[in-house]
């Protein structure tokens, strides 16, 4: 694997066991709507899924959502990387390339500071 391996959110609950999904009887529209859906989804720097994995930080389909709608946001008004707080923790994102670089646990950043952030959303 690359350092800087960039990982689907779909891989990382995967790798999670949150979802899984097959792909039996998939029709040509369908894959490419869902193709088209990932391009506009976050996607998570290998550092980030390992904090994922680490941290146990819930990644379900509401969540995943959340974050993507809070990165809209950010992108809408110019932010170039944020830090997305919400219920399960806080996510900085570097929004031009979409990437979610790290996570962290609610307890974790109440003993951390933020740098190099142009934003805040909370979710």
């Amino acid at each position: 694997m690359k350092v800087n391996q960039i990982t689907d959110v779909r891989s990382l609950q995967l790798q999670r066991g949150v979802v899984q999904e097959q792909q039996k009887g998939v029709s040509f529209k369908e894959l490419l709507q869902a193709q088209g859906s990932k391009e506009q989804s976050v996607q998570f720097s290998k550092h980030a899924c390992q904090r994922v994995r680490e941290r146990g930080i819930d990644l379900s389909a509401h969540t995943l959502e959340s974050l993507n709608t809070a990165v809209d946001k950010a992108r809408q008004k110019g932010a170039r990387d944020v830090v997305v707080i919400g219920e399960s923790g806080a996510f900085i994102v570097n929004v031009p390339n979409n990437i979610v670089v790290t996570t962290m646990t609610g307890h974790e950043m109440k003993e951390n500071i933020f740098t190099n952030i142009d934003s805040a959303v909370f979710m």
